[in-house]
């Protein structure tokens, strides 16, 4: 008999007992020998619609034997050929096209600006207790990327993009737990990730692929309209058969370079506002109508987007159970990012709440200057630090009550962001059309989700790392750059990913069009 696909909804009591979910799939699928049911979990979410959240179970049923489930497919590396491909940044999409080109027999050659994934711990740490930012090693240079020390999150809307599920076999390959096969939100956790990261690199260079960190590009190699190799800040040259630009998307200097070299870029809109952060506890009665969570339900989480103003506002990268951090990468400026552990257990929740910048918000025409929307994005960000104290990372920000009054709040309340808060004006601070926009976002929310615009709830400037304020043009079906032969753009960084798995699958795809490039000669 044909196994069938069936969905069922189970209460957190049930959804760890196997009993319970093999009857309420036998109920719905009808009169059978129980003795000879059989099931499989595929895919699992939570649903709080209700006023008691469930966990909804998609599940392949059948009376008689399942079929064996698809084997996870490992890394398989081939015997190397000869060629050799520099790529540029050690976060996902390079890793995953660095793995993919060793399956394929070309040596990878990964230069890493910053640190590897644990040396940068000690840098991290200089952020908080001291204000000091490498703009080597931060919370988005170095091994792993932004990603690592951020909350994990391998969920992504990009799945047509790419094969998802062979991005998540090489995490699991890699020591990931298989439920972020069934998960419909897998995560990792900040504490989780490094080691996985680490696991990488050794089997990297187990298979002949070459990792250098502290390796700063600054220059590339351009021999008629082809690049062959990159210059690093030492002076060093080093040229190969292809060049993969994998750099995260907050590699200005890069994209500067790119442009003063006249490799074209683009500007590209992005996304800017804050953070906004909540008790967990209040979160969880929002979304789940309850405070007192079930050992079984995890922290409440949410993905919330309304038009406000004309404009797209939206939660970004929501942290349950997490904190917020100084996300900066240079001295003199502010940015955050929110990071969870991989039980999301603390006491706050944060996500970005941002609105949509648009080019046309631009001073200037960006098809002129291409490097605009980079440079209105950075113009925020050293306006915010310098309205504070201007050494520390101390951050400004407002109760979402008086944020919608448009006064400055008195006092605070209590924060995740260890470096510290202290009262501002947002309105004063943000562009004043992302600063009403993101008021009128609030009041549809806190319509729509009752509790979500709490007068006590925070709001922290500034989130300002959505996404690439550049593209890097290339190719659709090659994938690479539209005018310079040899360079292969890939990830967040060009502008073609938003997130860990959607920059694995880019990076999978350029390593792929790059074994079928280098094959043609």
């Amino acid at each position: 008999m044909q196994p069938k696909a069936i969905e069922i909804r189970v209460t957190p009591e049930e959804i760890d007992n196997p009993d319970a979910i093999k009857k309420a799939l036998m109920a719905k699928y009808g009169p059978c020998d129980e003795g000879a049911f059989a099931y499989r979990v595929l895919k699992r979410s939570i649903d709080g619609r209700s006023r008691e959240p469930r966990f909804s179970i998609r599940a392949e049923v059948v009376e008689g034997a399942l079929p064996e489930p698809a084997a996870c497919r490992p890394f398989n590396p081939a015997p190397l050929t000869g060629k050799e491909v520099i790529v540029v940044g050690a976060g996902p999409s390079g890793y995953f096209a660095a793995l993919r080109l060793l399956e394929q027999g070309i040596r990878p050659l990964i230069l890493e600006r910053g640190k590897d994934v644990r040396a940068r711990r000690f840098d991290l740490k200089k952020i908080y207790s001291e204000g000091l930012i490498d703009p080597h090693s931060n919370y988005c240079f170095g091994e792993g990327g932004a990603g690592t020390y951020s909350d994990g999150k391998l969920y992504t809307r990009s799945s047509k993009r790419g094969d998802v599920g062979r991005v998540l076999d090489l995490f699991i390959d890699h020591g990931a737990s298989e439920s972020i096969r069934i998960d419909a939100h897998p995560h990792l956790g900040s504490n989780v990730l490094p080691k996985i990261v680490r696991a990488m690199r050794e089997n990297i260079l187990k298979a002949g692929g070459e990792i250098r960190f502290d390796s700063h590009v600054t220059s590339f190699i351009i021999d008629e309209d082809r690049m062959t190799g990159v210059t690093l800040a030492d002076g060093q040259t080093l040229k190969a058969d292809a060049v993969v630009l994998a750099t995260g998307h907050s590699a200005r200097d890069i994209y500067r370079r790119l442009h003063k070299q006249k490799i074209r870029v683009e500007a590209k809109p992005f996304a800017l506002g804050v953070r906004i952060e909540h008790p967990q506890s209040m979160i969880d009665q929002i979304f789940y109508n309850t405070t007192k969570r079930h050992a079984n339900l995890p922290a409440a989480s949410y993905r919330i987007a309304c038009q406000a103003k004309g404009r797209g506002v939206f939660s970004f990268c929501m942290c349950p159970g997490g904190f917020v951090v100084p996300a900066s990468t240079a001295p003199g400026e502010l940015v955050l990012n929110g990071m969870s552990l991989s039980y999301r257990s603390a006491e706050f929740a944060n996500a970005g709440l941002v609105a949509e910048v648009k080019l046309s918000d631009m001073p200037e025409d960006t098809t002129a200057h291409p490097l605009a929307a980079l440079e209105f994005q950075e113009s925020v960000e050293r306006n915010v630090f310098k309205a504070g104290d201007g050494t520390t990372q101390k951050a400004p920000a407002q109760r979402v009550g008086d944020f919608l009054q448009e006064r400055p709040s008195t006092d605070l309340p209590d924060t995740s962001y260890i470096p510290g808060l202290y009262p501002a004006n947002l309105h004063e601070l943000l562009p004043r059309f992302v600063a009403e926009s993101l008021a009128e976002g609030l009041k549809t929310f806190g319509k729509k989700y009752k509790g979500f615009d709490h007068p006590d709830a925070t709001l922290i400037a500034v989130e300002s790392r959505t996404s690439s304020p550049v593209r890097i043009p290339r190719d659709r079906e090659t994938f690479m750059h539209t005018d310079t032969t040899g360079l292969f753009p890939t990830g967040e960084g060009a502008g073609y990913a938003g997130g860990i798995v959607s920059a694995a699958m880019d990076g999978l795809n350029v390593a792929d069009a790059i074994g079928r490039w280098l094959e043609q000669g």
